[in-house]
């Protein structure tokens, strides 16, 4: 983590994107023994670039260890159910990359029963508490729900970074309401019906004129005079 006017700056790379990014998009690369490592050399580029790229003293690397095994998986059984497992290939290349963060310095974190994204969002928390600000390094839209005034999002594949302002132009709410955006739109690629007959321009209407779920059911005459079908 580099520093901000004298305040420690903490980044916080949520691995499996960058990993999935260079096992789909490079041709295969091979071993000697014919074990694929493209995934493996995407990501050690990927790493190395951001390194290079930005002042960095302070850097954390979380990995998705609990694609079955989440805490939410057991209050809700269908939760990513719809996604196949990696391939075996895939999942060595996983383990690969872990070891590559750790022989560049970095701390890795992963976890059986929390994902990347809890254990982002724990240590950006952690961090601000202790005075800290935090770049966390992704192109997950869950994460920008971690956006505030210590916390920053940075797409890196697209060189683009993200405030407050720039998360609600992107995602037509602010970042604190996205999880209830998900929420009353679902979320298809984990597998979350959503609410019935409420699409995307629907939730974020809604979520213009509420502060939160919890405010739509508590005021529901107002929702009908919403200018929303």
């Amino acid at each position: 983590m580099g520093e901000t006017g004298g305040v420690p700056l903490l980044y916080l790379i949520d691995a499996l994107p960058y990993v999935f990014r260079a096992y789909f998009a490079l041709p295969e690369r091979l071993t000697a023994q014919g074990h694929p490592v493209h995934a493996v050399y995407g990501f050690t580029t990927f790493l190395l670039q951001l390194l290079r790229q930005e002042p960095l003293t302070h850097v954390g690397v979380a990995f998705d260890e609990s694609l079955t095994t989440s805490f939410r998986n057991d209050t809700y059984p269908p939760y990513k159910a719809n996604r196949e497992l990696p391939p075996p290939e895939l999942e060595q290349q996983l383990h690969y990359c872990q070891a590559v963060a750790r022989a560049v310095g970095l701390p890795v974190f992963a976890d059986q029963r929390y994902e990347a994204d809890d254990l982002v969002g724990t240590l950006a928390q952690q961090a601000v508490q202790q005075g800290a600000d935090v770049v966390v390094v992704s192109n997950d839209k869950d994460l920008m729900q971690l956006v505030s005034p210590r916390v920053s999002f940075y797409d890196f594949a697209r060189d683009r970074r993200y405030q407050s302002d720039e998360v609600a132009a992107h995602m037509g709410v602010r970042p604190e309401q996205i999880p209830d955006l998900l929420g009353l739109q679902g979320d298809a690629v984990d597998n979350i019906p959503g609410v019935k007959g409420v699409g995307v321009k629907t939730a974020v209407a809604l979520l213009q004129a509420f502060p939160s779920i919890e405010a739509i059911y508590a005021d529901l005459d107002r929702v009908e005079t919403l200018p929303i079908r």
